[in-house]
């Protein structure tokens, strides 16, 4: 427990926290309010207003094209402390690493519900207000809003422990970095896209949280654009088990690499 405690006053004596929620509120207020107060059925090509079930749910979905976010503070976060050589000091006052890995994994997967929480509670207020301000109903309701919301919160406290075992992995941060945002932001699109082998997009992160959150939108498109017919997606039970299990992977590797290797 003091090693938990330890790694809980390291991260709240910093500003991580203070960013990631700073983060949150304005990534999801953002990115959800313009679209909402704009209308989807305004854009071009037009999309599904936000009185529609459709509609609402692109709204709520948007949040899961920011999960590299999370992403990245868990990426930073272990990394740095390699880059400013405090992974060092750190072992030297807990020789025993699987403790002090343990406790870096239980407090970034906190860490990742906050993001998750602020972002999920700031996109369902702007869905609602932008519904009031607009005088348009809500084709959503309250326990299907609350049950969407739930599942972005958790899909981001994955993505920041995958996040934690790419930086435990690569240890440099310009690479880690580079590793994230080359992922979430090019292969697996490239991967939607290449015939044959878009059918193992449904088992990667991104096609897993698509399928928990039934954001289908980058495959509608995919399909709408292209002759190519998209991977269906799987049932939301099979992409929660596919996430829990990259999230098992994920706190392996960040326990068992730095396990094995040399600090310097």
């Amino acid at each position: 427990m003091s090693v938990l405690r330890g790694e809980l006053i390291r991260v709240t004596s910093t500003r991580l926290l203070l960013w990631t929620a700073v983060t949150a509120v304005v990534v999801a207020a953002f990115l959800s309010g313009v679209l909402a107060i704009v209308g989807p059925e305004n854009a071009n090509p037009p999309m599904p207003g936000i009185d529609t079930a459709e509609g609402a749910g692109l709204i709520l979905g948007l949040s899961t094209v920011t999960l590299f976010i999370p992403a990245l503070i868990g990426t930073v976060a272990v990394t740095g402390e390699y880059r400013h050589r405090t992974i060092g000091t750190t072992f030297l006052a807990v020789p025993r690493r699987g403790r002090v890995l343990g406790a870096k994994l239980v407090v970034f997967a906190l860490v990742g519900l906050v993001y998750g929480v602020l972002s999920s509670l700031t996109t369902g207020l702007v869905l609602v207000s932008a519904a009031a301000v607009r005088g348009v109903p809500l084709a959503i309701g309250v326990d299907d809003l609350l049950q969407s919301l739930g599942k972005l919160a958790v899909a981001s406290a994955v993505y920041v422990l995958l996040g934690v075992a790419i930086g435990a992995l690569a240890r440099n941060q310009i690479v880690a970095i580079g590793i994230v945002l080359g992922y979430f932001y090019f292969l697996e699109n490239v991967i939607m896209i290449v015939p044959g082998v878009n059918a193992l997009y449904p088992y990667l992160p991104g096609g897993a949280t698509a399928s928990l959150t039934r954001f289908t939108f980058l495959t509608d498109a995919i399909s709408e654009q292209t002759p190519l017919a998209a991977a269906p997606l799987v049932s939301p039970m099979l992409g929660a088990l596919i996430l829990l299990g990259y999230t098992a992977v994920g706190a392996l590797v960040a326990l068992a690499v730095p396990l094995r290797r040399d600090i310097a």
